[in-house]
């Protein structure tokens, strides 16, 4: 009986090395042959990925729920200079009551600029309305 050889799998965990290698991420795209390598873990592992420069995609499940504290997905570690961003295309967004998908297509580091989005050039008044009549006013008068 032969046996079929099904897709490999490497394992990266953060318990007896913290630092992600990027020859193990060499030697997953030599077995995968061309073929995309899917990477799936927490946010120390995305943060070591996306130092590396190696994240062409990245898909987020968001459950509507807020547990307290918890680990960071991203933060100071991805060595992103003052002004500078990671740009993110939404590719696909599939939602439902329960959970969130998301999955962007990472365009890549970008310089922050600057815009308006949230800023009004002068602050909003509210025009002042006239006291609204009770409901029950005039109703039921007859002259």
């Amino acid at each position: 009986m032969a046996l079929r050889s099904g897709p490999r799998v490497f394992v990266v965990t953060s318990r007896p090395r913290q630092t992600l290698h990027r020859q193990g991420i060499e030697q997953a795209r030599a077995v995968a042959n061309g073929k995309n390598v899917a990477i799936a873990g927490g946010g120390t592992l995305l943060r070591q990925v996306i130092k590396l420069g190696l994240l062409d995609e990245m898909e987020l499940h968001i459950v509507p729920v807020i547990l307290g504290a918890g680990m960071r997905l991203l933060g100071p570690e991805i060595d992103l200079a003052t002004m500078e961003g990671i740009e993110l295309t939404p590719a696909r967004v599939i939602a439902t009551p329960d959970v969130t998908h998301i999955r962007y297509k990472v365009v890549g580091r970008r310089p922050l600029v600057l815009d308006k989005r949230g800023r009004d050039e002068e602050p909003a008044v509210l025009a002042a309305r006239p006291p609204r009549e009770p409901a029950s006013a005039g109703k039921g008068r007859r002259k």
